[in-house]
């Protein structure tokens, strides 16, 4: 897909798993368009004000796309206790270079009463949670009865 990236060039065949042979290693950390998940786990989050609302605890993957479907904020509490977790859907989020996090136009009182899940729980082992997220967050279309 191309992108305004400086520098970007086709080194494989698309779909491929050949390495780049010019490159200089692989990267595990940071490129210009990609970013390691253990860097972005513990990034602030922001509502639109630049409030901070938390940070990304995780975030959840589809195993069938391999699309970043949720990203887990972790909200509230105190040196990690009375923490509670709020899965938001990943296309909300926007990253601001000037904040160094992420933006969500959502503000605490809306996310307070959005689905949540505690510490230790496993929300997503209920087939109909992400339903409930998508229509909290208006992501889901309705059909027409």
């Amino acid at each position: 897909m191309p992108t305004d990236l400086p520098n970007e060039r086709h080194v494989r065949p698309s779909g491929s798993l050949e390495l780049d042979p010019g490159a200089e290693g692989i990267a595990t950390d940071e490129t210009p368009r990609l970013i390691a998940s253990d860097r972005v786990e513990g990034t602030a989050v922001y509502d639109s004000e630049g409030e901070h609302l938390g940070t990304v605890h995780n975030f959840m993957v589809d195993k069938v796309s391999g699309q970043v479907a949720y990203a887990v904020l972790s909200f509230g509490g105190f040196l990690g206790l009375g923490e509670s977790y709020h899965p938001l859907p990943w296309r909300s989020l926007r990253y601001s270079v000037e904040l160094g996090g992420y933006v969500v136009d959502i503000d605490k009182d809306t996310l307070a009463r959005a689905p949540t899940h505690g510490a230790g729980d496993d929300p997503f082992a209920d087939p109909a949670f992400g339903g409930r997220l998508d229509d909290y967050y208006g992501g889901r279309r309705r059909v027409a009865a």
